[in-house]
């Protein structure tokens, strides 16, 4: 099997010439892999695809970890993390975006962020391609790191930054409100969903990938609440904040980013210590499912610090 790439729309690369059904022998793995690190994000398109073929193509890549939202696991197969709109839980994930109700909508985040150990990748397979909508977007934390100015670049290396698990988006500090209405089913607590709570979770706002060594922008939007001890580098609250602000709207330019539309037989991989993405969400009563398994992350890249008594999640 001889594989070659072409890239995607600003970032990562689709990866031609690979066939699932193939025995996947040790040379190969590897050349995968090398290919996972060099451009963050991989899509391969016209895949024989079933549960069994995913997991073990996923495995190539490390470990796989259940992910700690219990609730949305296969039953079957512990392994996969299942992701749907058009069912009965599309009540909770309901919102208003300029008067528009849109299902399942998430902003820009790293998975388990919220843990302070993220888990190194991920994959996702399209089971039910949605007929409108539905587009995951992706996002190169490393090439936003490259494209900052000197100035921020040595500013950042002193800070800190934190973030918060958190349910309700209106009280997420660094999301795009305007227009925004939560839904009337919305959960307001983690454990409205069977979910856990998190302490938060501060990370430095560079983090080196522990594998290629590269600086990546460790900020994103969902969950994003504070820098830690801006003092530190010579910073007011307020002059913390407005940096945060420009550096989400730095990691929200186009340049940075592929929006992937879903086919059958597709998969995408990601490196989720250097990769962001997001959802664009579906209309109600449209069917999408997308089912993912997740690559342990064998190292910690932040830490956690437990919430004060007056900052619990409130009924």
């Amino acid at each position: 099997m001889q594989l070659h790439t072409e890239p995607l729309q600003n970032v990562g690369a689709e990866v031609l010439g690979f066939d699932i059904r193939e025995p996947l022998t040790d040379a190969l793995k590897a050349e995968l892999k090398a290919l996972w690190y060099e451009h963050g994000i991989l899509l391969f398109r016209g895949q024989a695809l079933d549960t069994a073929r995913q997991i073990e193509f996923s495995r190539i890549f490390g470990p796989l970890e259940k992910h700690p939202l219990e609730t949305q696991l296969s039953a079957e197969h512990p392994e996969l993390f299942v992701l749907e709109n058009g069912g009965p839980r599309d009540k909770f994930q309901t919102a208003f975006y300029h008067g528009e109700a849109i299902v399942g909508r998430l902003d820009w985040h790293m998975d388990l962020h919220y843990t302070a150990r993220p888990n190194h990748g991920a994959l996702l397979r399209a089971v039910h391609i949605a007929d409108s909508g539905g587009e995951t977007g992706f996002g190169d934390l490393a090439l936003a790191y490259d494209a900052l100015d000197g100035e921020t670049q040595r500013r950042l290396e002193k800070l800190e930054v934190a973030y918060r698990f958190n349910m309700q988006r209106r009280k997420m500090r660094f999301v795009e409100l305007r227009g925004y209405e939560p839904g009337p089913d919305n959960p307001k607590r983690p454990s409205d969903m069977g979910f856990p709570d998190f302490p938060d979770s501060i990370y430095p706002a560079v983090v080196r990938h522990p594998v290629t060594g590269r600086k990546v922008l460790e900020i994103v939007e969902l969950f994003l609440d504070r820098v830690v001890e801006p003092e530190r580098a010579g910073l007011t609250e307020a002059e913390a904040d407005g940096l945060l602000r420009n550096l989400v709207e730095h990691i929200r330019k186009p340049e940075f980013h592929y929006f992937h539309k879903w086919r059958e037989g597709d998969m995408v991989l990601w490196d989720n210590w250097r990769a962001m993405h997001c959802t664009t969400g579906t209309r109600p009563g449209i069917r999408r499912v997308i089912n993912r398994t997740t690559i342990t992350g064998d190292v910690t890249l932040g830490r956690q610090v437990e919430k004060q008594p007056d900052e619990q999640p409130e009924n």
